[in-house]
């Protein structure tokens, strides 16, 4: 299926595009999108073992993945892979890495920066080359399939600094590692093109989405869906190469398949057949879903916006780490018409497909509103979709970031073809610089400003002496006050910089109820209890609303058989008279710590 330009076409696209590439230009490219990161994220460089996100509430993400990232080195330090199933979190039934965001192949990968410099650096590192990472992968893939230096230049850029990307690194490590969808298409359409050898763009398929897998399954299926869309547009387009190629399709495909069953097997096995499965979504995907508005509002994020567009963005629904729709008037007015005036060109044809259903699907599958009309959900196309297995779990608003990957293509092999210079005609300075300077233009909106940064939450003094005092053996399970949950996440993050306790009471997980249907941890029944609220409530100064009996907390105690219970109080505070009335005297004083062991 000839669908796009071949290697060699592509280089003599190239060529008449402007002077020979000198070798040095893509690795000056590629060193301006790290600048360009490293400036976005300059204020976590300043101290990156003590600055993180601003925005998430609590800030229960920013710890949890700190968590995962500690869980996994420590996991690499003892000369193992990390368990999928483990009790570090939630003891005594424990938490599903494979059912939470447990960010597990950059885990391993920066385990090293993990032991030698802490979480809070891996997770600088990982912000940092996530930004620069996916506008080069889409630089790559946009090359390889014949955009010009520029064009393929500025389409990296709009989808690697896109505002989806930078809304969603506020609290989403999983999502905004967005390196591999563009890489994973590349090798599904080099499958369907017929480019290169079946056999290895089969491999190599299976390992980019083994790798997706391990980072984060959300964006694994939001990558398949646009390639799918990409694929149905050749062979609607090429029906005749689509059935002769079928045969190799499959091949190419089933070797994928074949290859990624082999490397994510054993996890998947534990996904769906191991302990604490679980199904449908913890979430209310309904209200997870782009606004119209979304798209031409911008955050304050963005160095063009106002107090207005700002507090909107700060003050939507499901919050801004959610705000992923904005493109800008500019840029959603030119890219119909690039799609209309080139729609001949396949990769354009394509791209603007891809780009038109993702935005149209992020809508979700609730009621629309238009100029006060409300316009029923069987209009939306998420509607028919989201009762499916898969769809059924995914959030419709992030379908922004594959879009913005579709948005930036279809740019930039527009651009390619504005400057393309038709048959014997001599090219003015005018008609080569004019799609360069609207392109330009369009993108403008989309400048991001340096992320917020704010101090983690620092070890309370005396921390380490408390757990060496307490001489605790590995596996030992410690009730932590406050217990972490999604709203006071601070053991998880004492956890992660310090690597104490090993295994813990409660955490910001999700985990299946009763049922098997997924829940978070929130607190309320089932996942947490009325007494480890009682107890948070009490650390946070809170009235009470509930006053546990000394039976209730007995039988709490005796489900989770702590070897020792560690609360960062005073003897004389509410929580530390509370605790000593149920425990005895703490034997363990140091600094902000009491501790007793059982």
């Amino acid at each position: 299926m000839k669908a796009v330009p071949s290697a060699a076409e592509s280089s003599r696209t190239a060529e008449r595009s402007g002077p020979r590439t000198r070798p040095w230009v893509p690795w000056l490219i590629l060193s301006c999108y790290l600048a360009a990161a490293v400036a976005l994220t300059w204020r976590f460089w300043a101290d990156p073992a003590g600055r993180s996100t601003v925005g998430d509430p609590g800030p229960a993400d920013v710890d949890m993945f700190a968590f995962y990232l500690r869980y996994e080195a420590t996991a690499i330090s003892h000369g193992h892979l990390p368990a999928l199933v483990t009790t570090a979190m939630n003891a005594p039934r424990g938490v599903s890495l494979m059912w939470n965001t447990s960010i597990l192949l950059p885990g391993i990968v920066l385990s090293p920066v993990t032991l030698l410099a802490g979480p809070q650096v891996s997770l600088t590192v990982l912000l940092t080359l996530s930004f620069a990472g996916s506008a080069a992968s889409l630089y790559w893939v946009l090359r390889r399939w014949g955009a010009s230096l520029g064009a393929a230049a500025l389409g990296g850029a709009v989808y690697g600094f896109s505002p989806a990307l930078l809304d969603t690194g506020i609290a989403h490590w999983h999502l905004v590692f967005a390196v591999l969808p563009p890489l994973i298409i590349d090798a599904l359409l080099r499958i369907v093109t017929g480019r290169g050898r079946l056999i290895w763009n089969g491999v190599r398929l299976a390992l980019l989405a083994s790798a997706q897998l391990l980072t984060g399954e959300e964006l694994l299926v939001d990558a398949a869906l646009a390639g799918l869309l990409v694929v149905a547009v050749l062979a609607v387009s090429r029906p005749q190469a689509a059935r002769e190629r079928v045969r190799e399709v499959a091949a190419g495909l089933g070797t994928a398949l074949a290859g990624t069953l082999v490397i994510c097997g054993y996890p998947l096995w534990v996904q769906f057949h191991g302990p604490l499965t679980e199904h449908g979504s913890p979430w209310q995907v309904g209200n997870y879903a782009s606004s119209l508005s979304a798209f031409v509002t911008p955050s304050g994020g963005l160095l063009l916006h106002t107090a207005a567009s700002a507090a909107y963005a700060a003050n939507y629904p499901s919050g801004l780490w959610e705000y992923l729709a904005y493109l800008g008037w500019p840029l959603l007015i030119v890219l119909p018409v690039a799609a209309v005036v080139y729609w001949r060109d396949l990769r354009v044809r394509a791209a603007a497909v891809c780009w038109v259903v993702l935005e149209a699907l992020s809508l979700g599958g609730g009621t629309l509103t238009i100029g006060g009309l409300h316009w029923p959900a069987a209009l939306l196309p998420y509607h028919w979709l989201q009762s499916l297995p898969l769809f059924s779990q995914i959030l419709p608003g992030r379908l922004a970031i594959p879009a913005d990957g579709a948005a930036a293509a279809l740019l930039a092999f527009s651009l390619d073809l504005a400057r393309r210079p038709r048959q014997q005609e001599t090219v003015s300075r005018a008609r080569m610089t004019l799609p360069v300077t609207v392109a330009i233009l369009a993108v403008l909106p989309l400048i991001p400003l340096p992320m917020q940064a704010e101090t983690v939450t620092p070890l309370p003094a005396g921390w380490q002496t408390a757990f060496s005092k307490l001489n605790l053996a590995q596996g030992d399970t410690v009730l932590v006050v406050p217990v972490p949950y999604s709203h006071s996440p601070d053991a998880m993050r004492w956890q992660a910089e310090s690597g104490e306790p090993g295994s813990m009471v409660g955490g910001w997980f999700i985990g299946p109820g009763p049922t098997g249907q997924a829940l978070t941890s929130y607190f309320g029944p089932p996942l947490t209890t009325a007494v480890a609220r009682y107890m948070d409530d009490l650390w946070a100064g809170l009235p009470d609303t509930f006053v546990p009996t000394r039976q209730q907390v007995s039988a709490e105690l005796a489900y989770w058989r702590p070897a020792a219970v560690v609360a960062v109080t005073s003897p004389g505070s509410r929580l530390g008279r509370f605790l000593t009335g149920i425990l005895g005297p703490p034997g363990i004083r140091a600094g902000q710590v009491l501790a007793w062991r059982r």
